[in-house]
This record gives C-alpha cells, structure tokens and sequence, in this order.
C-alpha cells in the first residue's frame, strides 16, 4: 500500500511567524494534533498539540491566569515547531512510513511534492487504523 492510498488530504498550514494563539485555536477548533509550517509553499516545520501545550503557560484559562502567562500565546511558531521535519513522498510505501516512525520519536509525517509543498499527512493513528482493518 502506498502512503498516498491513507495520506489526509484537507491540511492546515501555519506559518513560522504566526502566533502560538492562532495554532491554539486551530487545533482546538479542528480537533486535530498537528499543524504543518509552511514558508512560501514549501514545509519547513510541524507543531504538535503537544509542543504548544508544552510553551504555554499552565495557567491561561484558569484563576490563576497572568499577564506573564497569556504573554505566552505570543510566542511565535518558528520558536516552538520541529524545525526540518522527516518527510516522505506520496509513492512511498506504508512499510517505509512505518519504519520513519520506529526509528524517530515523532507522530506525524508530512507528504510533499517534488517541490517540497505539502500535499498530505500521515499519522501514527492512520497507520494503525489501516493495519487494524
């Protein structure tokens, strides 16, 4: 099977001087977990929920709030994404995409084109819900 056969196809794409409260917002709104980063065209990074949850403050939201914490959804996406990210190619094989992720600690793979513009996502979940079927 190839990667192209169980790559999601509806992206969302931020760029690297975005605010992390435009990402926030995105992933909560969409309920997803990873957002590429993108600069002209190409991908150049990936944030996960995980990392934005990881440079903002524990506090936003709650009682305890300040403006210490709110400051940091002022962050910007270049600060926070996994810079060059593993990528892979729509003809490649579900065997290869799972071998990038045995051997990297990561829960996504964007597919791009020849140019390096991103055409697709692979997760972990979807490898596993096709291998489940």
């Amino acid at each position: 099977m190839l990667v192209k056969e169980l790559m999601r196809t509806r992206l969302v794409t931020v760029e690297m001087d975005d605010k992390l409260s435009v990402v926030k917002e995105i992933l909560e709104r969409l309920k997803i977990h990873h957002v590429i980063v993108i600069e002209s065209k190409q991908v150049y990074g990936v944030v996960s929920d995980r990392d934005l949850y990881k440079a903002l403050s524990p506090n936003i939201g709650t009682i305890t709030e300040t403006p210490k914490d709110v400051a940091t959804l002022n962050k910007r996406v270049y600060q926070i994404m996994s810079h060059y990210p593993i990528v892979l190619t729509p003809n490649a094989t579900i065997e290869e995409a799972i071998a990038v992720f045995n051997a990297h600690t990561i829960s996504c793979i964007p597919i791009v084109d020849h140019e390096m513009q991103p055409v697709g996502i692979v997760t972990v979940r979807s490898i596993l819900k096709v291998l489940g079927e």
